[in-house]
């Protein structure tokens, strides 16, 4: 067992590149960690990470021992998912990424039943809004607002969302209302902007009557964190487009109001990611179904509750 917990810690050093955060995930001590590594090459008589002072990277011997390592530790799932009644008894940890909005409004609420239902499963939520890589950050599952940019992962849809621009009554008492995104444009509105590294440009997708059309907006505001967009909204700063899930508390109470309603953003998809293993995990599969059935619902409940002009 101490060879395959040498292996394991191998696999998330690789995955991590970095000693003390596969200690972390894996809630062993930085000595621990350096240790197993250690017992690890002198087992196999090669140097599997080149260290300094600033940086840790993957020799050629453990490029090519990752793989197999991988390999291992699939066959040693998969043997014990034949002689464990594992779906109805899953263990071990999860690990799982969601966008900060879906994570603490839709996902994280659902977490502590599931593992009230599951004793022996620990789930890991990492909550971003940036895009994530399933295989070089570890993750088990990524839930996501968009389009895929991976093609070798599967994907699972959950709703297309609707979104909604919308900005406060100050806001609006303040500068007007636009009804479109024409006007919007024209009357040079402050729209917050969510961006991230590398993006070069934004513009808004919206439904005309003639078809989807792109709107190049600007703004002074800009942030990789949805909340702090919905944050400025409500200090009336500006117009923001929201998955109508994350506002429609805030419209119902008047806090926020829909704006430029002849033509609505063009919904987007929402969908968990996870790789292509030919066994996957089943407790991925059953946080995947457990959690599915209880946000779909939700995210097309939001806009009923909002009554969105339509």
């Amino acid at each position: 067992m101490s060879y395959l917990d040498n292996i394991r810690t191998f696999v998330r050093v690789y995955e991590l590149g970095s000693m003390s955060a596969a200690g972390r995930d894996l809630r062993i001590s930085p000595a621990v960690t350096s240790s197993r590594i250690s017992q690890l090459e002198e087992h196999l008589s090669v140097r599997l990470f080149q260290r300094t002072t600033r940086s840790l990277t993957a020799t050629e011997q453990g490029q090519a021992f990752y793989g197999g390592a991988c390999a291992i530790l699939d066959s040693v799932q998969s043997a014990e998912a034949k002689v464990v009644n594992i779906t109805d008894n899953p263990k071990g940890a999860l690990h799982v990424a969601a966008p900060l909005g879906v994570g603490r409004r839709l996902i994280a609420p659902q977490v502590p039943d599931f593992l009230a239902e599951y004793p022996q499963v620990q789930v890991r939520l990492r909550l971003t809004d940036r895009k994530v890589d399933l295989t070089s950050e570890g993750l088990d599952l990524a839930f996501f607002l968009g389009q895929p940019q991976d093609s070798t992962l599967r994907i699972r849809k959950i709703a297309d969302v609707e979104r909604v621009l919308c900005a406060s009554p100050a806001y609006i008492a303040a500068h007007g209302n636009p009804d479109s995104g024409k006007a919007l444009l024209a009357e040079g509105h402050e729209c917050l902007n969510l961006r991230f590294p590398g993006a070069t440009e934004f513009q808004w997708r919206l439904q005309n009557p003639d078809g989807v059309k792109k709107y190049s907006i600007t703004g002074r505001y800009e942030s990789d964190d949805g909340d702090v967009l919905t944050d400025w909204a409500l200090s009336g700063n500006g117009i923001a487009m929201k998955p109508v899930f994350e506002v429609v508390d805030h419209i119902k109470a008047g806090r926020l109001v829909p704006v430029a309603t002849q033509t609505p953003p063009v919904p987007i998809q929402m969908a968990c990611l996870f790789t292509h293993r030919k066994n996957q995990d089943p407790k991925s599969r059953l946080f995947m179904d457990y959690v599915i059935d209880r946000i779909s619902a939700a995210v097309r409940d939001s806009s009923y509750q909002a009554q969105l002009p339509r």
